[in-house]
């Protein structure tokens, strides 16, 4: 247990948080001993190198102490600060959602993009705010991603769903921390299951999610504060990882007007699978996107027009 030394200044305290990570081989030991003890302070990070012979009283002192020995034992800096920044925007995070990832940024760039190639070849203007445009986030988790979407276009329609109420709740509170609640319609449903209804014409012009796609086999390789601390529903994707896209996919097809696009984060080494998946009529204009390590981040597709109904 980590306890207070007698100088309690902003320098020696960030000092000793960094040597406790490190020394519990803690990923990125100096990001997270910053992010806590500016957690404790209520400061920014201006405060805590510009002010570094500032005292905190003993009460925050004992307190990032106690944080610090947390995560060490595995528990994520955004779980013991409740936040997590994506697309500029800070979210809550808590154990019941997925901890964004910028990685996942990435889905927001390729969906942006695909729609504004859309527009143009549609002959209507470039500068696109998501008119007449209804789109859904499938596996919302926080709500990082429909809510990046909303800020970004303004006059779109937005579903956002999850299997876990749980997250729902917390993907409500942060649409609400944004202005957002009466832009963003949440609903609890497996995969796109709720939307479902042969009856009815195709509803969409974009699905878009970052699934759970780690493969069970992989559990035990998982970094602790991963595999211990984030919820499994929104990890594992079945024994190979990819199987709930096989489901996914067909219900997007049948979901998608004519013309509309699928964009979906890729879990590591899924690339192949994924495009056996995509290998049908129902899709056009299949391209996958690399992150910014070279690794296939992002697929996205077109619905066919020519193909309106299942396939």
């Amino acid at each position: 247990m980590s306890t207070v030394s007698t100088d309690r200044s902003v320098r020696a305290l960030l000092k000793q948080g960094i040597a406790r990570l490190r020394s519990a081989s803690v990923p990125s030991y100096t990001l997270a001993a910053e992010l806590l003890l500016i957690h404790v302070a209520s400061r920014d990070r201006t405060w805590l190198y510009s002010r570094p012979e500032e005292i905190l009283p003993g009460p925050e002192a004992e307190a990032y102490m106690a944080l610090l020995d947390r995560r060490a034992t595995g528990v994520p800096t955004q779980h013991l600060t409740g936040k997590q920044e994506f697309w500029g925007l800070e979210f809550e995070v808590t154990p019941e959602v997925l901890i964004p990832r910028p990685e996942t940024e990435h889905l927001i760039e390729v969906a942006l993009d695909r729609l504004a190639v859309r527009e143009l070849r549609a002959g209507r203007e470039q500068h696109f705010e998501g008119e007449n445009c209804t789109l859904v986030d499938v596996g919302t988790g926080s709500g990082c991603i429909a809510v990046a979407l909303a800020k970004e276009l303004p006059a779109a329609t937005i579903c956002a769903s999850d299997i876990s109420q749980s997250a729902l709740e917390v993907a409500r509170r942060n649409a609400a921390r944004h202005g957002l609640s009466d832009r963003i319609h949440f609903c609890e449903s497996n995969l796109l299951e709720r939307f479902s209804n042969r009856n009815s014409p195709p509803s969409f012009d974009l699905i878009i999610s970052n699934p759970p796609y780690i493969s069970l086999r992989e559990a035990d390789s998982l970094p602790i504060d991963v595999r211990e601390h984030e919820p499994h529903v929104a990890l594992f994707g079945g024994d190979e990882g990819h199987e709930l896209y096989g489901a996914l996919i067909p219900q997007a097809a049948e979901l998608l007007k004519p013309g509309g696009l699928l964009v979906l984060e890729l879990g590591y080494n899924s690339r192949l699978a994924m495009q056996s998946f995509f290998d049908n009529l129902a899709w056009t204009n299949v391209a996958i996107t690399n992150d910014l390590a070279g690794v296939p981040r992002v697929i996205a597709a077109g619905r066919s027009p020519i193909l309106p109904g299942p396939y």
